[in-house]
């Protein structure tokens, strides 16, 4: 299974959405380069509030353009790094991804996938309603996250939109992902 690029988006300040780029680099441990959430430990606030010493397991955010047409029939108006992500993405299912795919993109980035990206209220804020677009719960009330992944570099790279994404999945038994 591949994918493609279709925007990347980085921002050097707090905010909810990001900027569109011509690329970004992917620095291997850290991150997006210049981004606000680039970095060995946690850089999410309320993350930094709970313990400032973990493990950055969110360095680099993808979200599947899909989703933006799924919401869009819904009345909702939604463009690449308006949800703040880095990188979006087309013709990969993201969210069926078990822990640790590698995902390689363009010539030489490797993200290594680590959860769910967990939805807050800030997208509310961006657009009133949308929160329950992309958090829901399934036919069994399992909830369901559907705001895209999250990742850490482990190779670095320049990622541009049009690169392909190819996927590696682990080996062993595969967990599926959960909200990191």
């Amino acid at each position: 299974m591949s994918g493609r690029v279709t925007a990347v988006s980085s921002n050097g300040e707090y905010s909810f959405t990001k900027p569109n780029r011509d690329s970004v680099r992917l620095l291997a441990g850290l991150g997006v380069e210049g981004d606000v959430h680039a970095g060995v430990t946690v850089k999410h606030r309320s993350r930094v509030a709970q313990d400032p010493t973990q493990p950055n397991l969110r360095q680099v955010h993808l979200i599947h353009e899909e989703l933006f047409t799924e919401v869009g029939e819904e009345g909702f108006k939604v463009t690449p790094g308006a949800l703040g992500e880095n990188i979006t993405t087309c013709g990969i299912d993201l969210l069926g991804l078990p822990v640790g795919t590698l995902l390689y993109i363009g010539d030489s980035a490797v993200l290594e996938v680590t959860g769910l990206r967990n939805p807050c209220l800030q997208i509310d804020n961006f657009q009133d309603g949308l929160l329950k677009q992309v958090v829901g719960r399934d036919e069994a009330g399992n909830i369901v996250r559907k705001a895209g992944i999250m990742s850490v570099v482990r190779e670095s790279g320049v990622v541009c939109p049009g690169d392909t994404i190819e996927r590696e999945l682990p080996s062993g038994p595969h967990r599926p992902l959960d909200r990191v």
